[in-house]
């Protein structure tokens, strides 16, 4: 998404000597490219769940056939499918918000048909509900990963087979400094995640039980190596993600000719300093940095990847107060002021750790959230998404927001009726 470079792009320096510098620079120098705000994206992961048999999985082969056999497949984005099976519907970058969300809709509307017709459901949930995690999709990536994550516990499985998210993309923001530059939209954005995972926690119950989390999904990710999910540190944004990607573990070593070796404490910063079992190179390090999953990422833009996957249509809610908040510099003053109480409490009081607990029962998040999504609302006519878009944010901060609950409330009270 947003033309930004893959992670097999290969350029004639990748056979130059890849030295700690050069590595370093070039992370910082392709993280954020500046300009005007206007690019808009999202990534809709969904749980695929076969109506007549709740615990099994669709192969995702069966599915891809499907849409690309029937004429199904989306006109303005493309699919893709995760370890588990999870399907994930992306759109190309829009010309704003508005343009977005019908794009989006149109592609939604084609692939649910289709997979209607099949018998199958797209759940909305941040983590499975009731299946154990387990690997469909094959390849050497999710092999290696598998690996990687397995030397840490359960989580990483979970991680990559049982949960789902709404991934947000937004232009990195102008060079200069303000509201729309991007350093303050990287803060803007760091100091807003816990808030939106509060807002939009909707996975409490797995294996059929509740858990302690009203986002367990966030609490898998936190337990997964931290130097590849845990926040970027603060200081000059460009410089603080270079020495992140820089510290990070090596996942994955890729060989052309037998398995992909899978290292133990390897950072890339040591890659490149002892060039073992290989020299490391650019490709190698675009590569690693695929591999990282902060809950604020730069890729050239800024991906938003702590907000859980929504049930029917609700991503639209997320999509619009992201977007509104970042790309509206007068609701942007008014989130940062919203959000000053929490950037005040001290340092041991993990915001994130709050919002996967609590959700907006949490009083300091439910105050921030008010007033963020009242400022994201009264944007959205500046930025042409009036209409259904600012209706969709309205009932939602009416069933949720203004009484301190999240969708993940509506799942245990769905439990705990089921349970009488």
């Amino acid at each position: 998404m947003f033309d930004a470079p893959t992670a097999t792009a290969r350029t004639s320096a990748d056979h130059d000597a890849l030295t700690e510098e050069k590595a370093f620079r070039h992370i910082a120098d392709h993280a954020f490219r500046t300009g005007p705000p206007t690019k808009v994206g999202v990534e809709l992961e969904w749980l695929v769940r076969p109506s007549h048999d709740r615990l099994s999985r669709t192969r995702p082969s069966i599915i891809d056939a499907l849409l690309n056999e029937t004429g199904t497949a989306p006109r303005h984005g493309h699919v893709t499918f995760e370890p588990g099976g999870a399907l994930e519907l992306s759109s190309h970058p829009a010309d704003g918000l508005a343009e977005c969300v019908r794009q989006m809709s149109a592609d939604l509307t084609r692939v649910r048909a289709a997979l209607d017709a099949l018998g199958i459901r797209l759940l909305g949930s941040g983590l499975d509900p009731e299946r154990p995690p387990r690997r469909v999709a094959r390849s050497p990536r999710y092999t290696a990963m598998e690996q990687y994550f397995d030397r840490e516990g359960r989580a990483g499985r979970w991680m990559m087979a049982n949960t789902a998210s709404v991934q947000i993309c937004l232009d990195a923001g102008y060079e200069r400094p303000g509201p729309l530059g991007f350093r303050e939209r990287w803060r803007l954005a760091h100091e807003l995640g816990p808030v939106l995972a509060a807002a939009f926690a909707n996975s409490p119950v797995r294996l059929g039980r509740p858990t302690r989390w009203k986002s367990m999904r966030q609490s898998v990710w936190s337990r997964m190596d931290p130097g590849r999910t845990a926040p970027v540190g603060a200081g000059d944004p460009r410089e603080a993600w270079a020495r992140y990607a820089m510290s990070a573990d090596v996942m994955m070593i890729r060989f052309p000719d037998r398995p992909w070796l899978v290292p133990t404490r390897l950072s890339f910063a040591d890659w490149v300093r002892f060039g073992a079992p290989r020299r490391p190179t650019l490709d190698d390090l675009e590569y690693h940095l695929s591999t990282l999953f902060p809950p604020v990422r730069p890729r050239g833009y800024l991906e938003l990847r702590m907000i859980d996957a929504q049930a029917g249509d609700d991503w639209i809610v997320p999509l619009a107060v992201a977007t509104a908040l970042l790309d509206d510099r007068y609701a942007a003053d008014k989130a940062l002021e919203a959000l000053e109480p929490l950037s005040r409490k001290r340092s041991g009081d993990d915001p994130w750790w709050r919002a996967a607990h609590h959700g907006l029962a949490d009083p300091d998040l439910a105050a921030a959230a008010l007033g963020c999504f009242t400022a994201a609302h009264d944007a959205l006519g500046r930025l042409g998404a009036g209409g259904p878009v600012a209706d969709a944010v309205a009932d939602f901060v009416a069933r949720y927001v203004e009484r301190g609950r999240c969708p993940a409330d509506d799942a245990l009270d769905r439990l705990k009726n089921a349970s009488r």
